[in-house]
């Protein structure tokens, strides 16, 4: 049996420990705790040790057990990081407190719509494909700063930070110094990034938030 709540404990602790190495103020990660896949019974004990962040990738998934969840413990954040589908973004909006996979024009104004319908504001984070990886979700890295902008100033969107996933057989350091890079071009604050695998790194490259969920949680 995987001792989530041990593991929950450990990677708080290696984040901490990053962080003070990195000499960066003590608080300054959050943990976003990566539930796909897991049943509400293997995500309460992680609740229930006072744990409040989580990520989800699929809306679908994600509206089979968090709103009873969300009901019975009403301060969780939960953050969409997958990639959001235009028919999904009412859905999202009514579900999630931050949205981290703005990537593209059409949802953009989905969600601008949304949130204008339903009076409710979740975070955003626009998404960005470091790698340029065809198959993976995100805007290009030129346009990225732009496309901030634009959210802003056609869709009068609220983008908080940018977000990325690194090429698995790449080192992710210059993906993180780049994503670091573009943040600040865009004058936004919060950079999501970093996983299991190189979430330690991730805090030394200046992560405002990191998602980690096989640590945790065990291999799915």
């Amino acid at each position: 049996m995987v001792d989530a709540v041990a593991n929950l404990a450990e990677v708080k602790a290696r984040i901490d420990a990053a962080g003070r190495e990195a000499d960066r103020p003590a608080g300054a990660v959050t943990l976003v705790t990566v539930t796909k896949t897991f049943a509400a019974e293997a995500i309460r004990p992680v609740i229930e040790a006072g744990h409040r962040v989580f990520g989800e990738n699929r809306v679908q998934e994600a509206e089979g057990k968090w709103p009873a969840l969300k009901i019975e413990f009403p301060d969780i954040e939960l953050h969409l990081i997958g990639p959001l589908q235009s028919n999904k973004a009412k859905n999202a909006v009514a579900l999630f407190d931050c949205i981290e996979t703005v990537d593209r024009e059409k949802i953009a104004a989905e969600l601008a719509r949304e949130i204008e319908r339903q009076g409710r504001r979740p975070k955003l984070c626009v998404q960005v494909n470091t790698g340029s990886e065809p198959q993976k979700a995100g805007i290009e890295p030129r346009e990225a700063v732009a496309f901030v902008r634009r959210c802003r100033d056609v869709h009068g969107l609220s983008i908080e930070g940018l977000m990325c996933i690194p090429p698995l057989e790449e080192n992710p350091g210059p993906h993180f110094a780049l994503l670091a890079k573009l943040a600040r071009e865009a004058g936004v604050e919060k950079l999501s990034m970093g996983m299991s695998s190189d979430y330690e790194l991730a805090v030394a490259f200046g992560a405002t938030s990191v998602r980690v969920g096989s640590a945790i949680f065990g291999a799915r």
